[in-house]
């Protein structure tokens, strides 16, 4: 039995929840606590770093004790501490790791870096007990992946977004159209009443072979068809959305085509499985085109809970849970006390590719390469 204290602030969630796995693998989420910060980022039309931080500081210790009193669970009754590690806003990730170190040093137990991108990967493990292998979709405002999950850190990324993630495009078509923030419910939303046949908007990158995906010229084309209707009325702003949300379902539904192919190329005799995960995770138009494709390739898509798909503190206290597991199998010491294996001497970090083969796509500098 493990009993793990997960801490998410990457972005703008300031989160914490209290898992328990038995022997067989099966979990029982007995807190999950996540507050949200978008009544502090909506006057600035998106998320502020530096506000996000200082929430962070003055949030998580009151999240963390909220965790562990719902979970009616005793310090010295956890196994072992998860946090976020990387990647994300610096500010946040810096808040949170530290606070794991310390409560992890404090109570002698071993602490476990997270990728946040291994979080996501690995929820449905958690929700649905997916086995490996199985294709990831991650959508969020800072992602937008295609990764084939092999077995526990061994992850492939398929394809991703050379410029703009998904929810960063629904935002930013938002901000331009004058609808509130967060973007993407606004945008679908408006889509519902809005007409996808009025405007032909591009498609990009689907003429070219692989699963690489474009944004930006997708809005820069919204911005274009807005100033043409100037000035824009509320018919106008609603078919651009339902122009503009079609032209993203048609892209992912092009591209998890392709994906699955690929799948039952690389695995013949298993059943072809995608997991969808990230806020955007949420849009019924993405979710209906995918559901649609999956049945067309006579495979399974996987949908966490919402409150699971977006970020979380349970999902990285799992993933931690899954290491944890790993860690103590090859040495049992680790659960005993922490410095024997564990993460203390690991640093926070604002960039970190969860496929450790492909080239990242920009670059690498100081920062470490773009995820």
């Amino acid at each position: 039995m493990l009993t793990i204290l997960g801490i998410e602030t990457s972005c703008d969630e300031t989160a914490a929840a209290v898992l328990e796995i038995d022997q067989d693998g099966k979990c029982e989420i007995l807190s999950n606590v996540v507050h949200s910060q978008i009544d502090e980022h909506t006057p600035f039309g998106g998320v502020v770093p530096e506000i996000a931080a200082r929430a962070h500081i003055q949030l998580l210790d009151g999240i963390v004790d909220q965790a562990m009193k719902t979970a009616n669970v005793g310090w010295s009754n956890l196994s072992g501490v998860a946090a976020t590690a990387g990647p994300g806003l610096i500010g946040g990730v810096i808040v949170g790791l530290m606070t794991a170190k310390s409560i992890a040093m404090s109570i002698n137990k071993p602490l476990i870096a997270v990728n946040h991108l291994e979080g996501h990967a690995l929820t449905a493990r958690m929700t649905d007990q997916v086995e490996f292998p199985f294709l990831l979709l991650l959508v969020s405002g800072g992602h937008t992946q295609y990764l084939l999950v092999k077995a526990l850190g061994e992850y492939e990324r398929l394809g991703t977004t050379i410029d703009d993630a998904i929810g960063e495009a629904f935002d930013k078509t938002a901000k331009l159209l004058g609808l509130p923030y967060p973007g993407g419910p606004a945008v679908e939303k408006a889509a519902k009443q809005g007409d996808p046949t009025v405007y032909k908007l591009p498609r990009p990158l689907l003429d070219r072979p692989g699963l690489d995906m474009s944004f930006a010229g997708l809005k820069t084309a919204v911005r274009t068809a807005a100033l043409k209707e100037e000035p824009v009325s509320g018919e106008v702003v609603n078919n651009l959305c339902a122009s503009f949300q079609e032209a993203v379902a048609d892209v992912v539904g092009h591209r998890s085509a392709r994906a699955f192919d690929l799948f039952k190329e690389r695995y013949p005799n298993v059943p072809a499985k995608m997991v969808i995960a990230g806020g955007v995770a949420a849009n019924e138009a993405i979710r209906i085109r995918l559901n649609a494709v999956a049945a067309e390739h006579d495979a399974e898509l996987i949908a966490p809970p919402h409150k699971l798909c977006t970020d979380n503190a349970a999902m990285i206290a799992w993933a931690g849970a899954e290491r944890l597991k790993k860690l103590a199998d090859e040495n049992p010491s680790i659960l005993e006390q922490n410095g024997v294996g564990d993460d203390m001497h690991e640093a926070p970090r604002p960039r970190w590719p969860l496929d450790k083969i492909s080239e990242s796509v920009v670059g690498f500098g100081r920062k470490g390469a773009k995820v």
